[in-house]
């Protein structure tokens, strides 16, 4: 009852704010300002000379397929992640967080950090071992849950052309799409994202821009979705980005390696490439390729095994408001090293999918999704397809 009264305080909450736009006096704010209120706190004299920034956003959805929500436990979608939850509404994420953005540009030494809260049914994919993951669980077998996926120092030291150091613990540098809703266009993830990549990180990151185009970063974390379990285990995680001169492309590279148990040998390697591309100024382009390989960990029920992913990304803006998306994805898997849904097998998947921006702190995200695998992954493993629709709506207050 309470999660119910708190969806539905929310989606009330949105629904009253907008009807507010008649008022002469709110009304131009809310028709163009980019969220509802946090705005005008950080237009503050005191948020200005500190530097600080607050924010949060909320995202809620619904998700249907096929296969009628029929996988273990019941109403489930795996083995996607994420919006895993079928023929219900799902409030993903709920998150405030407190930033001071380190000032790179001057001569001066600076001090900054960032602190994100979650809760939703998103917090618990999120959660690091030996950290959030011990503050509450739903005994009651529920799936909604609280974490902190971010929270850091940054250092800013003026060597040659700026120095700076991230301390503490962080989302992942790995891969293309993200832990945070408004900042990805697709209301589902990909299975390379979900099973092939980390999420968060505790340790410390450095990172340099060698020119405008070429940056460098680097430094040691513990492991993946860590922050205490396996503290002696530690990995590298770094690599570096060029950016064209005039911004419209881009390539990344990133990885990871080290041990994931401190009482045996248990590597586990990982790389990512992103590359972008602007064909026009409203045809944008991502490709994506993950190849990761681990060798067997008993301590920390690790597979042994290869896995890799190569995703595509096609998006379109329509117009201001509204752009359409494709999505294709290959996922392998076959080795079993991740064992998704406790299979090996090779994933392809095809999403399409709208962004729909009525008001700047309001977006919409229907999505048709496709997906096959050469396995029987689906509908309590009894299954190698399903078709998935869904829709999510994301706030940003």
């Amino acid at each position: 009852m309470k999660k119910i009264t708190f969806k539905r305080t929310l989606l009330s909450s949105a629904l009253l704010v907008a009807s507010f736009q008649a008022s002469a006096d709110a009304g131009d704010h809310l028709l163009n300002s980019d969220t509802l209120f946090t705005g005008l706190i950080n237009d503050t004299s005191f948020m200005k000379d500190t530097g600080f920034e607050v924010g949060m956003w909320a995202s809620a959805g619904i998700t249907g397929n096929t296969n009628g929500g029929s996988n273990s436990p019941a109403n489930g979608n795996s083995p996607i992640g994420f919006n895993d939850r079928v023929n219900e509404v799902l409030f993903n994420e709920l998150n405030f967080y407190v930033e001071r953005a380190v000032n790179k540009d001057g001569s001066q030494w600076d001090v900054g950090g960032r602190f994100d809260f979650m809760y939703g049914s998103d917090a618990r994919f999120t959660q690091a071992s030996g950290w959030d993951d011990s503050w509450w669980v739903n005994q009651a077998g529920g799936y909604y849950n609280i974490a902190m996926p971010q929270l850091y120092m940054e250092i800013f030291a003026p060597i040659g052309n700026g120095i700076t150091a991230k301390l503490g613990h962080f989302y992942t540098t790995i891969g293309y799409e993200v832990v945070p809703a408004p900042d990805n266009f697709f209301y589902s993830h990909a299975y390379t994202m979900l099973y092939g990549e980390p999420f968060t990180h505790t340790g410390a990151m450095f990172s340099y821009d060698v020119n405008d185009n070429w940056s460098l970063n680097g430094g040691a974390v513990v492991g993946w979705d860590n922050m205490t379990e396996n503290a002696g285990a530690w990995s590298f995680l770094g690599g570096t980005s060029w950016t064209s001169t005039d911004q419209a492309s881009s390539v990344t590279v990133q990885l990871i390696s080290g041990d994931i148990s401190d009482t045996e040998a248990s590597n586990r390697t990982m790389y990512s490439i992103v590359a972008t591309h602007d064909f026009t100024d409203q045809f944008h382009y991502v490709l994506q390729h993950d190849f990761g390989t681990q060798i067997q960990a008993a301590s920390v029920g690790q597979n042994a095994g290869n896995w890799f992913g190569i995703n595509q990304y096609f998006v379109y803006d329509v117009m201001d408001e509204v752009s359409v998306g494709l999505r294709a994805e290959w996922f392998n898997d076959k080795g079993g090293a991740q064992r998704v849904n406790a299979v090996g097998a090779n994933y392809l998947a095809a999403s399409f999918g709208v962004n729909y921006t009525p008001l700047p702190w309001l977006k919409i995200r229907p999505e048709l999704r496709l997906d096959w695998a050469d396995e029987q992954v689906f509908k309590n493993n009894t299954g190698n397809s399903q078709v998935e629709f869904a829709m999510d709506m994301i706030v940003t207050f």
